[in-house]
């Protein structure tokens, strides 16, 4: 196994993950339920990292499935495999560049069942973040709906909204077997979840003086960068199999 790629695999990982967990749907919801219901910071911080580990844990799943299908078109087709992983890493970078250069750089997340008009009030037209205001509509700020309501709901919010960016990084591991698969796990976990805790906590404290909705108009051209990057190493750079699978 080439141990130098797979630690740069994994340092690419890392990046994916903890900047997705930088967007505001990864800890806004979390600070703002909190200030309008008057949890305390450690109950703050508690139900995030729950609905953090939620987040990482259906994004695994789905990155087992990738890497099993993986796996199986490594077995078959061999050294070919090497370009058809990295071809679709460059076609996946490709779609994301694409994005940015139509000025579509901002992903919009939204809250699950979320409704919401395009709107200047909503951010659209600006390609700024209108999580907020789906926020301030949602029955997670109403004080006549229980904390326990609200828990249960930022907990689905955020479970049932996998790290869908991470998963071309599970297909340019699976030449490092299984190793690769539990490697790029603990990758995510520790991204996402640290940049979770970073940024609810700072927020939190009101030390978050940085403005994420700048970077977030740009989030499609990062991904570009990663993948197409991805896809050249996954072409170029002679890994070495390891089928411990």
């Amino acid at each position: 196994m080439n141990t130098a790629v797979l630690a740069t695999l994994a340092f690419t990982g890392f990046s994916v993950a903890f900047f997705h967990a930088a967007l505001p749907t990864h800890w806004l919801p979390f600070v703002l339920v909190a200030r309008a219901r008057g949890w305390r910071e450690r109950k703050t911080m508690g139900v995030a990292m729950i609905a953090g580990l939620g987040h990482v844990a259906l994004t695994s799943v789905l990155g087992l499935i990738v890497a099993w299908l993986g796996f199986a078109l490594d077995d078959h087709f061999g050294e070919l495999f090497r370009w058809i992983a990295g071809g679709v890493l460059l076609a996946v970078g490709g779609y994301f560049a694409v994005q940015q250069l139509r000025g579509a750089g901002l992903r919009h997340h939204h809250l699950p069942g979320g409704h919401h008009h395009p709107s200047e009030a909503c951010g659209h037209e600006k390609e700024s973040s209108h999580l907020e205001h789906e926020l301030r509509e949602s029955p997670l700020i109403e004080s006549k709906t229980g904390d326990w309501a609200a828990i249960s709901g930022l907990l689905v919010m955020l479970t049932l909204s996998p790290c869908e960016a991470f998963l071309p990084v599970y297909l340019s591991g699976v030449e490092f077997g299984w190793t690769g698969f539990f490697v790029l796990s603990a990758i995510l976990a520790a991204g996402t979840l640290g940049g979770m805790t970073i940024f609810t906590w700072l927020t939190l404290r009101g030390l978050a003086r940085f403005d994420l909705k700048k970077v977030e108009r740009f989030e499609a051209g990062m991904l570009a960068t990663v993948f197409l990057l991805l896809g050249l190493m996954m072409i170029f750079i002679e890994h070495g199999h390891d089928h411990a699978h």
